[in-house]
């Protein structure tokens, strides 16, 4: 996969929300923005894309996603309920009716035993109080997780707008 099936994902994810008049918003850890790149990097997107967090630190999730201190001391950073916390929160502070959030480990170091390098999780919100997340776990460099986060992401939206 490169950049251009990234934007090509994009494309269909915006077609998609504009069909149904909805827009997004993107909060994004590990993959420092690439989420948002991607999405405003289409043709039209001021459209469908609403606003994109990048908020790296945990104090960052808490000031401008609402996450709370419970999240974190329940499984760290890089767990389901830090980037359901942090979609919900995106959700709430923008004017979207659909999110998604980021947060894993891409390496080359921070790995442990139970989160090895390449572990992210993906948190997806959207109408009728959906709110989800899976985890993912990607081999390759640190680009290539990104990379793969992002892909990832976008996917899970597009199969939860179907």
């Amino acid at each position: 996969m490169d950049d251009s099936d990234l934007y090509t994902q994009a494309r269909i994810l915006g077609d998609a929300l504009i069909e149904r008049q909805h827009r997004v918003a993107v909060a994004e850890s590990c993959t420092g923005g690439w989420v948002g790149k991607v999405m405003t990097g289409v043709p039209g997107s001021s459209r469908w894309f609403d606003c994109g967090f990048v908020t790296y630190t945990n104090r960052a999730k808490q000031a401008l996603l609402g996450v709370p201190d419970s999240a974190f001391e329940s499984g760290g950073a890089v767990s389901a309920a830090v980037v359901e916390a942090m979609a919900a929160g995106a959700v709430r502070a923008s004017d979207a009716q659909w999110a998604l959030a980021i947060s894993g480990i891409a390496g080359p170091d921070g790995g442990t035993p139970d989160k090895p390098v390449g572990t992210v999780w993906i948190a997806w919100a959207g109408p009728q109080s959906l709110l989800d997340s899976q985890r993912f776990v990607f081999d390759g460099s640190r680009d290539e997780v990104r990379q793969a986060s992002v892909a990832a992401a976008l996917d899970g939206l597009l199969q939860r707008l179907a």
